[in-house]
C-alpha cells in the first residue's frame, strides 16, 4: 500500500507594484501675473482661491513650489496643460515634473 502525500497548493498572488509618482513643480518667474498664475492653479489643479494663492505665493518667494504628486502621465499632463496655458497668453509659466523620492 502506497502512501499519498497531499501537498496544500499555495496560492501565489501577483506583486501589482504601485506606479512611481512624480511632483509637480511650478517655477517662479518675474513676468507672469499672479492673479493668472492663480487662476491657471483653479483650473488644471483644482485648487480654491486660498490655496491657488499660497502656492503662487510659495513659488514667488522660494523660486519653486510643490503644486501636487500624481502618478507619472497624470503629472505630465497637468503640468503640460498648465504650461501651454501661459504659452497661449504670452507667459514664461512653467511647471515641470520629477520623480518623488
Amino acid at each position: 500500500m502506497s502512501k499519498t502525500v497531499v501537498q496544500p497548493r499555495t496560492k501565489t498572488k501577483p506583486q501589482t507594484a504601485r506606479p512611481p509618482l512624480y511632483k509637480v513643480i511650478l517655477l517662479n518667474d518675474d513676468y507672469t501675473p499672479r492673479e493668472f498664475v492663480v487662476q491657471v492653479l483653479k483650473a488644471v489643479f483644482r485648487m480654491n482661491a486660498d490655496r491657488a494663492y499660497g502656492v503662487m505665493m510659495t513659488a514667488h518667494r522660494r523660486g519653486a513650489c510643490v503644486i501636487a504628486v500624481y502618478a507619472r502621465d497624470v503629472a505630465e499632463t497637468k503640468a503640460k496643460e498648465a504650461t501651454e496655458l501661459g504659452k497661449q497668453k504670452g507667459y514664461p509659466l512653467f511647471f515641470t515634473t520629477e520623480p518623488e523620492e
